[in-house]
C-alpha cells in the first residue's frame, strides 16, 4: 500500500462501486476497500436464504419450507431501474451492462381509497384507467400529450406557459386537473416523496413525467427493469468496470483512520500499521460517523410470499406507491415485488419490501397498509435504519460522502446522490464520452 492514489474509496454499497467505476473511468488512479468480506455493504444481497434466516435471528434449518436455500438471492435495500433513467444510461455508457442481464417489472401500481390501480402513463392506458371519471381522463390525456411534446429549447410547444418561472401546481391548473389526479401523477409518474414540488417550476416535472413515459416506451408492461439475481450483481459490476480502468479491489480489509495533513485535508488512509496516501477520499457515511449527521431513519420490513400481490393480475414483479395524501402522512409508502423469475427466490416464491421514511414512535405501524395489500406473508424481517448525510461538501476535506439509502424503490435518487458526489469531488459533470465502449445503445 505504499503507492499514492489519486482516490480511494471505502466501502462497497453500490454508490461507492459507481462512483469508483467513474473515476477509474476518467483516468483517475482509485484503490477501492471495505472492511467486508462481501460486495454491496447495507445495499447487498444475501444468499443462500439460511444466511437471511441467521441474520435476523432465526435458525437456519428454518430454510427447508422455503425451496432450495442457494435459488434465494434477497436484497436487503431493493430499487427499481428506471428503464430510460441516469443508471441505466451509466450502465450502458459504461460497458457494465455486458456482465448482467435486466428482465423489466410487470406492473406499476398506485394506490387511491383503500385499493390499488395501474398508473396510467399513455394515452391510451388514461383512457381505460379506473383511477378518474370520464372527463377528468381527457383532461388528463391532453395533460399527458402535453407534457411529451413540451421541448424546454422550443417556445412553440409552451402553449402559453413558461416552466422556467410558473410552478407545477399552475400547469396542473391550466388542464383543470383535480387533487387525486396530481397526486397520483406527482407521486407514481414524477416520483416525488413530498409535495414541495407543487410550488416550484415546473421544468423539473415535466422532465420526470417525461422520463417514466419514455421508459414505459422501452419494455410497454412498466417503466422498471431489474437485474437478474438481485442487486448484488450491480456493484460487482462496477468493481469489475474499475479493475479493467486499473482500479484495484481489497475486500475484508480493515480501515481504521483516514490521516489528515494539519489543515485538515485527507492524504491517506490507515489500515493496522499500513498507510495508502492518496488525493480524496470518497465513502459512506459508516466510515466517518464525525462528518454526518442524522436526518432520520427508514423502515423496511423483507416479506417473503409464496403467491403475487391480490389485483395485480398476478403480476410475478411490481411496484406499488401509496401517496401520502392517502394515508394521511407526510411521506409515501414504497411496496416493491419480485419472484423466482429473476433468480431470486425459489420456485413459486416472491420478496416483497414494504419501506417508508419513519415519521412516529411506531414505524411497524406505519407500514401497515403496504403490508395489507400484499396478502398471507409467510416470513417477514423488519429493520429500522438511521439514514445520515455529511455535514460538509467535502470541498476543504476532500473526503466525499454519500448519503444513506432512502425509502424508494427506485434509483433516481441514488444517482442524483452519485452525480453530485462525483461533481463535487472532481469539479466537472461526469463525461460519458470518455467511456471506451462499442456496446452501442443496447435494449
Amino acid at each position: 500500500m505504499d503507492e499514492e492514489y489519486d482516490a480511494i474509496v471505502l466501502g462497497t454499497g453500490l454508490k461507492e462501486c459507481i462512483l469508483s467505476g467513474m473515476l477509474s473511468v476518467s483516468g483517475k488512479k482509485v484503490l477501492h476497500i471495505d472492511r467486508n468480506k462481501y460486495y454491496g455493504g447495507e445495499s447487498a444481497s444475501i444468499t443462500p436464504l439460511e444466511d437471511l434466516l441467521t441474520k435476523f435471528g432465526l435458525g437456519a434449518e428454518a430454510a427447508g419450507s422455503y425451496g432450495r436455500g442457494r435459488d434465494w438471492n434477497v436484497d436487503l435495500i431493493p430499487k427499481f431501474l428506471m428503464a430510460n433513467g441516469q443508471l441505466v444510461k451509466l450502465l450502458i455508457h459504461t460497458g457494465v451492462t455486458r456482465y448482467l442481464e435486466f428482465k423489466s417489472v410487470e406492473g406499476s401500481y398506485v394506490y387511491k381509497g383503500g385499493k390499488i390501480s395501474k398508473v396510467p402513463a399513455d394515452e391510451r392506458e388514461a383512457l381505460g384507467s379506473d383511477l378518474m371519471g370520464l372527463f377528468e381522463k381527457r383532461r388528463f390525456k391532453n395533460f399527458l400529450v402535453y407534457t411529451q411534446e413540451y421541448n424546454h429549447e422550443d417556445p412553440k410547444t409552451w402553449k402559453d406557459f413558461d416552466a422556467r418561472v410558473q410552478t407545477t401546481s399552475q400547469l396542473y391548473e391550466k388542464f383543470g386537473l383535480d387533487a387525486n389526479t396530481q397526486d397520483f401523477t406527482g407521486h407514481a409518474i414524477a416520483l416525488y416523496r413530498d409535495d414541495e414540488y407543487l410550488n416550484k417550476p415546473a421544468t423539473d416535472a415535466i422532465n420526470r413525467i417525461k422520463l417514466y413515459s419514455e421508459s414505459l416506451a422501452r419494455y410497454g408492461k412498466s417503466p422498471y427493469l431489474y437485474p437478474m439475481y438481485g442487486l448484488g450483481e450491480l456493484p460487482q459490476g462496477f468493481a469489475r468496470l474499475s479493475a479493467i480502468y486499473g482500479g484495484t479491489y481489497m475486500l475484508d480489509k480493515a480501515v481504521d483512520e483516514i490521516v489528515l495533513d494539519a489543515s485538515g485535508k485527507a492524504i491517506g488512509v490507515r489500515s493496522g500499521e499500513e498507510i495508502a496516501k492518496c488525493k480524496q477520499v470518497y465513502c459512506d457515511p459508516t466510515y466517518v460517523p464525525d462528518r454526518v449527521k442524522k436526518v432520520g431513519q427508514v423502515i423496511r420490513c423483507i416479506c417473503l410470499l409464496d403467491h403475487p400481490i391480490p389485483n395485480t393480475k398476478d403480476a410475478l414483479s411490481t411496484q406499488i406507491i401509496i401517496p401520502q395524501k392517502q394515508v394521511a402522512r407526510k411521506s409515501d409508502i414504497y411496496v416493491s415485488v419480485v419472484s423466482h423469475t429473476h433468480q431470486v427466490a425459489s420456485k413459486g416464491w416472491f420478496v416483497a419490501m414494504v419501506s417508508t421514511t419513519v415519521e412516529t414512535a411506531n414505524p411497524e405501524d406505519e407500514i401497515r397498509p403496504g403490508l395489507a395489500l400484499l396478502g398471507p406473508i409467510r416470513q417477514k424481517f423488519v429493520t429500522v435504519s438511521d439514514y445520515f448525510e455529511p455535514v460538509e461538501s467535502g470541498d476543504a476535506s476532500q473526503i466525499f460522502i454519500s448519503t444513506s439509502y432512502d425509502a424508494t424503490t427506485h434509483f433516481e435518487t441514488t444517482c442524483k446522490d452519485v452525480l453530485d458526489i462525483f461533481k463535487r469531488g472532481t469539479g466537472e459533470d461526469f463525461d460519458f464520452s470518455k467511456v471506451k465502449h462499442n456496446l452501442g445503445e443496447e435494449e
